[in-house]
């Protein structure tokens, strides 16, 4: 769910400790002439520990902000740095006209940061009264989660709190929604919440709005079409030896790109119509192990958020 940063009060808004820092760099493990693309920026903590280690980065985000907050921090690497506005979706694209070469590695930190988290303005948590909006990218027309709130029928907002929040009672904040805002708009993060807290009632320590605002986070920025995208992407933009590191935050996101390793890490296929296995067409990766790595006792310690991380590692295999 939340992306590795710690907020701290002023500064650039971005400061920031890297969830799995240590793990991640080690595994994309960067040196001098190696090129690496950080296509989830955010404040710029795995790109800084990559480039102290002399890799060359090219880093991507969807926020401005971010962005701004990265090329501050990271500005001392001078051209061996350098920051682009967009959406890892379109990865291929924005490569493929800047006329870039594969990658020595590619990570991908998933999810929403803490310091979007912690700012009120950008709509992401119940905790905090602010505008329903919870675009990861405000500088375009993309629909914002009031906009999904107040005008999408009740049965997508059914899915919406099935598929990207696993939500059991989905039918229920559904329709709770659907009535207030008959009366009038929901406009804040505090009055969905209340309304969710009202509707679903309190069963546990979590707040019975995550998952809600979870799932309308996902269904806003399109995270898992872009996750499954950029998946895909990397098979062409890794050169053969290059690694693949991803950190997810929630078991949508690890689901998929575990399946996406098991199927192209596999030599062979079968099927039980067929009399014996065929060579996998999409044996594009190696992996050390299949097990996920997670964040040490102390790191949890120290970032209570970094709790639900997991790091995956494939490498790109040579073409044979």
């Amino acid at each position: 769910m939340c992306r590795g940063f710690v907020a701290a009060e002023g500064g650039s808004g971005f400061d920031h400790v890297a969830v799995l820092r240590d793990e991640a760099v080690s595994a994309l493990a960067p040196s001098e002439g190696k090129t690496i693309a950080d296509l989830t920026l955010g404040g710029g903590g795995h790109s800084e520990a990559l480039l102290e280690a002399g890799a060359t980065v090219l880093g991507l985000d969807r926020d401005s902000t971010a962005l701004a907050a990265a090329r501050r921090r990271l500005a001392r690497f001078g051209d061996r740095f350098e920051a682009v506005h967009g959406n890892f979706a379109s990865f291929d694209a924005l490569m493929r006209e800047r006329g870039a070469e594969p990658f020595d590695g590619i990570l991908l930190d998933l999810g929403v940061s803490s310091p979007q988290l912690d700012l009120a303005s950008r709509g992401f948590s119940f905790m905090r009264e602010g505008p329903l909006d919870m675009r990861m990218d405000t500088s375009g027309e993309q629909p914002t989660a009031a906009d999904l709130v107040n005008a999408a029928p009740e049965e997508e907002l059914v899915d919406i709190f099935r598929r990207f929040g696993e939500e059991p009672r989905a039918r229920r904040a559904a329709r709770a929604i659907c009535a207030a805002r008959a009366r009038k708009p929901i406009a804040t993060t505090t009055e969905l919440a209340t309304l969710m807290e009202a509707a679903l009632g309190r069963r546990s320590g979590k707040h019975p709005a995550t998952r809600v605002f979870q799932a309308l986070r996902i269904a806003v920025n399109g995270e898992l079409e872009a996750l499954s995208q950029v998946l895909e992407t990397s098979v062409a933009w890794l050169k053969p030896g290059g690694v693949l590191a991803v950190i997810s935050f929630h078991s949508l996101e690890d689901r998929m790109v575990k399946q996406f390793l098991r199927e192209t890490s596999a030599a062979t296929i079968d099927r039980p119509e067929w009399p014996q296995p065929k060579p996998n067409p999409r044996h594009f990766f190696t992996q050390a192990s299949r097990r996920s790595i997670a964040p040490s006792a102390a790191e949890t310690d120290a970032n209570p958020r970094a709790r639900s991380a997991r790091l995956r590692v494939a490498e790109r295999r040579c073409e044979p």
